[in-house]
């Protein structure tokens, strides 16, 4: 018998097709919009960085290159502004009062905030959804518009010039959006995972610490960046309440070092940037949560 090869059975409808459905979708190219919006974005995102950026290579110039120049790039860079701050020791004081005041402030905000929507979220009770408004309501009420009788409770209480004057009012003017945030998050876990956890022993203080907190982390980590960041940033309640400058926060001293060095405007643009440099990088890194916080508690 002669060696043929048999004919192969191989038809056009054996070869593999080409892919569907969502892994299909991967092998379709990706449609870009339309021109203009991306034109409109980078506007946008060109000016918000602008000034950031100007204000950076500002203090990398002397006060001759800007006056002579305004737009152009340090020829030569000129380090000597940003080592003459970071050797000063008012700098330094007033970065570790804003460290301070930040930081437990955000704690404050984080710890309160996720009591609060444990209980608004998973307990039924009496006035629940009035408290709930209450909150909400918060969101309405900027701190401008209670400044003096915040001040005058802060002096009546004798935090006057003091730091637990200007961390407790942050605190209360930070729980509507912590609030707010972190209901529907709470709101979310399922009674059957809080029923299994009853029915395993576990009380309802160990299911907040052991399932409801990690389960909610997103949340926690959006309101503790906002926190961080609108505490470091917050101005109108330090200008109030804090008198002596060895009590300044960065926001207070970048207003004072501007008033003494008016005429040395690279130092004062050097003094600004580094004022702004860690809640910039701190919002800058944790961008992400905080949009996937947000985007959770809207879901929600």
């Amino acid at each position: 018998m002669s060696a043929t090869t048999a004919p192969s059975r191989t038809s056009s409808a054996a070869k593999p097709k080409a892919p569907t459905g969502r892994r299909g979708d991967r092998d379709t190219p990706q449609k870009w919009g339309s021109p203009l919006t991306y034109f409109i974005a980078l506007l946008f995102v060109g000016v918000c960085v602008a000034p950031v950026l100007y204000m950076v290579l500002g203090g990398f110039r002397t006060n001759s290159q800007i006056t002579t120049d305004p737009a152009a790039l340090p020829r030569p860079w000129v380090i000597g502004n940003y080592i003459g701050i970071l050797k000063s020791t008012t700098f330094w004081g007033e970065f570790a009062n804003s460290l301070i005041v930040a930081v437990a402030s955000t704690i404050g905000i984080v710890v309160l905030g996720l009591m609060v929507s444990f209980v608004i979220a998973r307990y039924e009770f009496r006035f629940k959804g009035a408290m709930y408004s209450l909150f909400a309501a918060g969101l309405m009420f900027p701190m401008v518009i209670a400044i003096t009788p915040l001040y005058l409770v802060v002096k009546g209480l004798g935090l006057s010039d003091n730091l637990l004057g200007v961390i407790i009012p942050q605190i209360a003017f930070g729980l509507p959006t912590t609030v707010i945030i972190l209901v529907p998050f709470l709101k979310a876990i399922p009674n059957e995972i809080e029923e299994a956890a009853a029915i395993d022993g576990m009380s309802r203080l160990g299911f907040f610490f052991r399932m409801a907190v990690p389960l909610s982390l997103p949340g926690v980590v959006t309101v503790g960046i906002l926190g961080f960041v609108g505490s470091w940033n917050n101005y109108l309640l330090p200008l109030y309440i804090l008198n002596t400058e060895a009590n300044y926060t960065l926001p207070l001293g970048v207003q004072t070092f501007s008033s003494q060095y008016s005429t040395d405007t690279a130092k004062v643009l050097a003094f600004t940037s580094l004022a702004m440099l860690p809640a910039l990088i701190f919002f800058s890194v944790f961008e992400k949560r905080i949009v996937g916080g947000l985007t959770g508690a809207v879901k929600g």
